[in-house]
């Protein structure tokens, strides 16, 4: 529920409840970026001697960059209601967040009618994807563990950063 105690619109919904793809086309075009995380949990032990060899499918971290990348740019493939967007900027970086954990961050920027949210969060989602099917083959338990939104800029509704992000 939102602050006055109704339910929240959503904005791809028409009036009859069916799905549809929101119409940008009265809006100005603005500058906008999100900022968009994703955790991978590898078992106990696993990731340091993963990140300490030379990995038989390459560059662990460089791959899932380049299909995080990917990923952001082909969001309107894997959401359907997407807006396909002119990015300016996809940045995907990764880094070991103690003894089991990669933080995957990626930050999309475009100057557009609609937000790159979802950008930064499918870019998210492909590096992380990536990474565990390089890694597989050391261990069947990791886990992604979350995929959030940590910040956008931009458009009618404003700045916002994730609680505790």
């Amino acid at each position: 529920m939102d602050a006055a105690g109704s339910e929240p619109a959503l904005s791809h919904v028409d009036t009859r409840g069916h799905a549809r793809m929101v119409d940008v086309s009265g809006k100005e075009p603005s500058h906008r970026e999100a900022a968009a995380e994703a955790i991978v949990l590898f078992p106990e032990g696993v990731l340091g001697s993963v990140l300490a060899e030379p990995h038989p499918k390459g560059d662990l971290f460089g791959v899932a960059r380049i299909a995080g990348i990917q990923g952001a740019k082909r969001t309107p493939d894997w959401i359907p209601l997407c807006h396909p967007l002119p990015l300016d900027k996809v940045e995907v970086d990764l880094a070991q967040a103690g003894d089991d954990r990669i933080r995957i961050v990626c930050t999309a920027s475009a100057t557009a009618r609609t937000g790159v949210e979802m950008e930064a969060m499918v870019g998210a989602a492909a590096a992380a994807a990536t990474l565990y099917d390089m890694c597989k083959s050391a261990a069947k338990g990791i886990v992604i563990e979350r995929i959030r939104l940590l910040s956008k800029t931009g458009g009618k509704s404003g700045d916002w950063q994730a609680p505790g992000g």
